[in-house]
């Protein structure tokens, strides 16, 4: 019998990141499981980035493309202007809220 190759294409979230609502979820569990890791948070926006169009995001914000390839990869170091231009210019709003205080035993 003969053997049937099996072949496998890289696995890139940017692919199925179709909608808003798609991203708003990503981003959400970004958050969620990132925490106040920032390089976490920078690599999903390339993500989004690369799901949109870099080189479009690039003219939006005044920025080259490698630039932002380097700014939004895992070991890219944006700054916040840098983040918030991104996150404007890809439709995205960022938003803060207090921290929810975990119960402890015995408090009220």
């Amino acid at each position: 019998m003969p053997r049937v190759r099996e072949t496998f294409s890289r696995y890139d979230t940017a692919d199925y990141l179709k909608t808003e609502e798609d991203i708003a979820h990503y981003m959400e569990a970004v958050v969620e499981e990132g925490g106040d890791d920032a390089n976490f948070i920078a690599h999903a926006l390339g993500d989004i980035a690369r799901a949109r169009n870099m080189s479009q995001l690039a003219r939006d914000t005044g920025l080259t493309r490698e630039g932002l390839y380097k700014a939004l990869s895992g070991d890219g170091n944006p700054s916040f202007a840098t983040v918030l231009k991104v996150a404007h210019a890809l439709g995205l709003q960022v938003h803060f809220e207090p921290v929810k205080k975990k119960r402890t035993a015995g408090s009220v």
